[in-house]
């Protein structure tokens, strides 16, 4: 397991990185949306669209918070 402690390190933070990316595309398209900028679009799609993005945010996040757990696990078996 020790050799796939990059690749954990790595994994992590991409996740990290696609998790607030996807917040902040599905805020601003919520935004577009509840604003009327969006044509045939209603404010309950748009809140619908917000709650989905945080979902999929928190999933994400999670995902990469059990990784760094992970990866501290292994650390301090390592240790041992």
């Amino acid at each position: 397991m020790r050799q796939h402690l990059g690749f954990l390190k790595v994994s992590s933070a991409v996740v990290k990185v696609a998790a607030w990316i996807f917040l902040l595309l599905g805020i601003s398209g919520s935004i577009l949306i509840v604003a009327g900028k969006v044509p045939d679009k209603s404010i309950l799609e748009g809140l619908i669209n917000l709650a989905a993005a945080v979902f999929f945010f928190f999933f994400f996040f999670l995902i990469a918070k059990i990784a760094d757990l992970l990866i501290k696990i292994i650390n301090e078996i390592k240790k041992e």
